[in-house]
C-alpha cells in the first residue's frame, strides 16, 4: 500500500507541475509577449513598431478609439439579439382563443374567410 500511495503522490506532483506550466503559458502577459514576438517577426514589423510608438505617445486617443469600437461591437450584438428575438416571435403565431393551446406546425391553421370583392361593370 505504501508504494501505491507514493506513486499516486508522484503522479499528483507531476500533474501539478504540468498544470503550473500550462497556466504560465496561458497567462495574459505571456500571451501578449507571444503575440508581440510574432508580430515583430513579420515583414511589416517596421509598421508595427511605428504604430506601437504612436500608441505610446498618444494613449488617450487610442483608448477612446478602442472604447468606441468596443461600444459599437456591443451595440451590434444587442441589435442582432433583438432581431433574432423579433424574428422568432413573428414565426410563432399567437392564438387568442381564450384557451391555452400548443402550436402544432403539422395542423392547419384557421384563417378568417374573406368574401370576394364585388365587381362592377362599366
Amino acid at each position: 500500500m505504501n508504494e501505491m500511495e507514493r506513486e499516486i503522490e508522484e503522479s499528483r506532483a507531476r500533474l501539478d507541475e504540468t498544470i503550473d506550466r500550462i497556466q504560465g503559458r496561458l497567462s495574459v502577459s505571456s500571451l501578449v509577449d507571444e503575440m508581440l514576438g510574432n508580430a515583430r517577426r513579420t515583414p511589416l514589423s517596421g509598421a508595427y513598431d511605428g504604430a506601437l510608438e504612436a500608441v505610446r505617445r498618444n494613449p488617450v486617443p487610442v483608448m477612446l478609439i478602442a472604447a468606441g469600437v468596443g461600444w459599437l461591437l456591443h451595440r451590434m450584438s444587442q441589435d442582432a439579439a433583438q432581431r433574432r428575438t423579433r424574428a422568432s416571435a413573428e414565426r410563432v403565431p399567437v392564438l387568442n382563443t381564450g384557451a391555452a393551446r400548443v402550436y402544432d406546425p403539422d395542423l392547419p391553421t384557421r384563417q378568417a374567410r374573406r368574401e370576394p370583392a364585388e365587381t362592377t361593370q362599366i
